[in-house]
């Protein structure tokens, strides 16, 4: 897939990392690898979704494509039967080939293996609120990093990862799968050619339902109990990235915290981290948008009452200062979606399974009755050619990575850049919603802040300015004027001072 040069230009000046950041110095690197070098993964949880990563890097192994299975750590003993294959530590150490006894590379202490030489990349595939921490650790050892989404449990984590990976200058991928599709790339080279003019509208959902609960659906297991599972260190009291800020609470032994910890507050987001950082990563990389100025979030627990505490009915908008929106939306009590779109001045995009239509709009139709879509619009085609299969687009991100750790290029698929954004952007919302407050985005300090007036001020007054329409029909027009072409008698508006017509006469 091609890389935008502008998203690596801009991105890179915006993060000042600057061209510095993506050499190799002495300091950074332990070696240089050439390109029949076999590089040593360490997989860091090995629960359910981690399975597919083993299988990927243990075929990798078997077929010679310079990666191989090095080493497992979980909290959990295993069980051979659970999820239909198993998972946990033994079971996972068997199915790469590992030796369960062999102590030094099957642990539940994942420090053990940030010490091995044989360790080149960590893939992260713990609960959430471990994510970060594992992370910097594994750059300050020296090792690059395959993360699973999403980058971090807060927004404060993400932007201490980002800093990890540029001040040790290691390679990380964010494991959004969605990533390795050309369609986002593909999209957002057409919005910045102009092909649907001004962008003003991002739309995205994720939508489920599932008559035990979302997540529920993880089996629970007898013999997942305090002797099997290291529950401290599931838990992550004793840790921290920040300095009195544990990265867990300390609280009793129970399965369902365990092997449901998505639906719990302190080990993860529900919806808004799980399934909208999937989305909205790929949406605003084709957008061409990073960090929203206003944020609000809205939702609740409308029908799983058990016991869970995120929302099965949520929605993001987000505002941005380029003059667009983006809303992420879903349930998990009910699986119609609705269309995932990009909405322009002079037409829309609209994604499709392995490519996009790009529909026309006519800005001068005149006021009516909103179109309704009994009947499908069809658009120009543009055919993706995504990654197909088991596992495809998530081997497709390894490919890449691997690539990158080889080349020492910074410029993954799914850069850390683009996940603390993402990142950011569903954390807003998750604390708008539980916090009852619209946000705003405070790009000097990193942090989000209260709302005020002065958004929706702010674009009044740019209504008032009276600038020439400006002449470059795209994206990220400026302060350059409005994009419309005012009707003729238009000229006869204004304000009459003293009693004179503005228009003369």
């Amino acid at each position: 897939m091609p890389r935008p040069k502008v998203h690596r230009r801009d991105f890179l000046k915006s993060t000042a990392a600057g061209a510095t950041a993506l050499s190799l110095t002495a300091a950074s690197a332990r070696r240089v690898f050439g390109a029949n070098d076999r590089l040593g993964v360490a997989f860091l949880g090995v629960g359910g979704r981690c399975q597919a990563h083993l299988e990927i890097i243990l075929k990798f192994s078997q077929t010679g494509q310079g990666a191989a299975p090095v080493a497992v750590c979980d909290v959990w003993d295993g069980n051979e039967e659970v999820q239909k294959g198993g998972r946990g530590l033994y079971p996972s150490a068997k199915k790469v080939g590992l030796n369960p006894d062999d102590k030094a590379h099957v642990t539940k202490d994942y420090r053990r293996l940030l010490d091995l030489k044989e360790v080149d990349v960590v893939c992260v595939a713990t609960p959430d609120h471990w994510h970060a921490k594992m992370c910097i650790d594994a750059a300050a050892a020296g090792k690059d990093v395959f993360c699973e989404k999403p980058m971090t449990r807060t927004i404060d984590e993400a932007h201490a990862v980002v800093d990890a990976m540029k001040k040790y200058n290691r390679v990380m991928t964010v494991g959004v799968q969605s990533m390795a599709d050309p369609r986002w790339n593909r999209a957002y080279e057409l919005i910045r050619a102009g092909k649907i003019g001004h962008v003003a509208q991002g739309q995205t959902s994720y939508y489920r339902n599932s008559n035990v609960g979302q997540w529920r659906y993880y089996k629970l297991t007898r013999d997942m109990t305090p002797k099997t599972i290291d529950w401290d260190m599931f838990l992550g009291h004793a840790f921290e990235v920040f300095p009195g800020v544990p990265l867990g609470p300390k609280i009793p032994f129970d399965r369902a915290v365990y092997g449901q910890w998505r639906c719990y507050w302190p080990f993860g987001g529900g919806v808004f981290t799980d399934l909208f950082v999937h989305q909205t990563t790929h949406l605003i990389a084709a957008m061409g948008v990073r960090y929203p100025r206003r944020v609000v979030g809205a939702g609740g627990i409308y029908l799983e009452y058990d016991e869970r505490d995120v929302p099965d009915v949520a929605t993001v908008v987000a505002d941005y200062d380029e003059g667009c929106q983006l809303i992420i939306t879903a349930t998990m009590i009910n699986r119609y979606p609705i269309e995932e779109v990009i909405r322009g001045h002079l037409g829309t995009i609209k994604f499709m399974k392995a490519g996009f239509e790009i529909i026309p709009d006519n800005p001068v139709s005149s006021p009516g009755i909103p179109s309704r879509l009994e009947e499908t619009i069809r658009g120009e085609y543009v055919d993706c050619h995504p990654p197909s299969g088991r596992h495809a687009d998530t081997e497709a991100l390894w490919l890449d990575f691997l690539k990158c750790v080889r080349n020492r290029d910074r410029n993954t698929l799914s850069t850390p850049e683009l996940g603390a954004a993402a990142f950011t952007t569903v954390a807003m919302g998750v604390l708008s919603y539980r916090q009852g407050q619209v946000l705003f985005w405070d790009k000097e300090r990193r942090k989000p802040v209260p709302a005020d007036a002065s958004w929706a001020e702010a674009w009044e007054n740019r209504s008032k300015k009276r600038g020439k329409p400006n002449q470059i029909i795209g994206w990220m027009a400026g302060d350059t004027g409005s994009l419309l072409e005012p009707p003729e008698y238009q000229k006869l508006a204004g304000p009459w001072i003293n009693g004179k017509d503005p228009a003369g006469g």
